[in-house]
């Protein structure tokens, strides 16, 4: 059977290192094994490490998900401690994780913790692993199936990480002697070697000729509603930024006063990015006049201010900067959605296929894309925070043209 949740989301969750007791008596009443010392100590030296993470929600639940399906798996089918695990134990883990019960499996994403009375109690339709299904498969009324679930490549590579990095707070903490995920040497037998670069998703050229024009018209029609859509969309592709970067979260809150004038007169726009690295971002002459027509419909004065707290992306209804990715994700879609009955209705249907399953990140992605062919690679870099040329390189696609190229007029019957 599905076992129950351990660890409640950040906004729920007290401080392990002062208030564990709290924790525990709250748990141990569905969750016999905590009456037990070893894994009382277990489920304290988790707690402690994921909370260290508490400066970034998304860094959070991704060490909590990682951490509470180990817990779990080692509680509820080893009966036994996390801290206890020998490497070939971890190796069975990654097994199960790849190809876990149907009844740890759900089909939609809940809480796991729900407010009772005042009390938070865990959620009985909650599951460690969660079914997916693509994007443009939702869209055409297809339902998540537990008997499809598939763990990626990304995820166990992650899996991998997390769960090393875990292992050597457990040695800091002399709770372990050595790391198990460290000792595992074929990690080959779950992580696949990449052959050639992974091609880069991005739209089209005409696709976003299209999607911006479409905000365009979406603007002039209803611009109570849409001038901060064709703002969003300008700021996502023009200065290639991620989603968590224009909504605020516990570690900021992205207002105009981040567009900042050096003493040369050159615009930039101040970012809290991944890792809680501060960038600066060039700012474009057209998408600082994107910048101005979006302040104008807010009355505002046509540049930002020192210091100005005004929220770049408000919410809704209410005061305030927009908290929610999903809101900014459905503007998104919206546009996407708009763009590709447009180009249906112009005959152009196969061209709009991409709009179909595209995300908002494909924006960032075409972005670069486009400047990397023009700009110094080491410009673009700088602007999109890779910690490495090496992601840089790989939105030069001129090797793939110049393979295609090359390979296009190859006969079938040879000469």
């Amino acid at each position: 059977m599905a076992p129950y949740p351990l660890i409640d989301n950040l906004e729920h969750l007290a401080n392990p290192f002062t208030q564990f007791e709290r924790i525990h008596s709250a748990l141990v009443g569905g969750e016999p094994k905590l009456q037990n010392p070893d894994f009382r100590r277990d489920l304290q030296l988790a707690l402690c490490f994921i909370y260290s993470y508490n400066g970034s929600q998304a860094t959070f639940n991704s060490y909590r998900r990682e951490v509470e399906r180990l817990l779990l798996w080692a509680w509820h089918v080893k009966d036994s401690p996390a801290s206890h695990l020998r490497r070939d134990e971890i190796e069975e883990f990654i097994h199960f994780c790849v190809s876990p019960p149907e009844d740890w499996i759900g089909t939609k994403n809940v809480a796991r913790f729900k407010s009772h009375m005042g009390e938070r109690v865990p959620n009985d339709e909650w599951r460690p692993f969660v079914a997916h299904v693509s994007k443009l498969a939702f869209r055409n009324g297809e339902a998540p199936l537990s008997q499809h679930y598939n763990l990626s490549q990304a995820a166990i590579r992650a899996t991998f990480s997390i769960l090393s990095s875990f292992y050597g707070f457990l040695m800091q903490e002399e709770a372990v002697q050595q790391n198990p995920v460290a000792l595992i040497r074929q990690k080959s037998k779950f992580i696949k070697k990449e052959v050639t670069r992974r091609q880069v998703r991005r739209i089209s050229n005409l696709q976003w000729d299209y999607v911006i024009e479409t905000a365009e018209l979406l603007a002039e029609e209803d611009p109570a509603t849409h001038e901060r859509t064709l703002f969003i969309m300008n700021a996502l592709l023009g200065m290639y930024l991620r989603i968590s970067e224009l909504v605020a979260d516990e570690r900021s809150a992205p207002v105009m006063g981040d567009f900042i004038k050096d003493t040369d007169g050159h615009w930039w726009f101040k970012v809290l990015s991944k890792g809680n690295k501060e960038r600066l971002v060039s700012v474009s002459d057209e998408m600082l006049d994107a910048l101005v027509r979006y302040r104008r419909f807010r009355q505002l004065p046509d540049l930002p201010t020192v210091a100005e707290t005004t929220a770049l992306i408000p919410k809704n209804r209410g005061q305030g900067a927009m908290t929610s990715s999903r809101q900014i994700r459905n503007i998104v879609q919206f546009c996407f959605d708009q763009a590709y009955e447009r180009m249906c209705s112009d005959g152009m249907k196969s061209d709009a296929e991409d709009l179909r399953v595209a995300t908002v990140h494909w924006l960032r992605h075409t972005g670069i894309s486009e400047d990397v062919k023009v700009r110094p690679k080491e410009h673009v870099r700088e602007d999109a925070g890779h910690a490495s040329m090496a992601t840089t390189d790989r939105y030069i696609d001129t090797e793939y043209r110049e393979r295609h190229a090359s390979a296009r007029k190859k006969p079938l019957r040879p000469h």
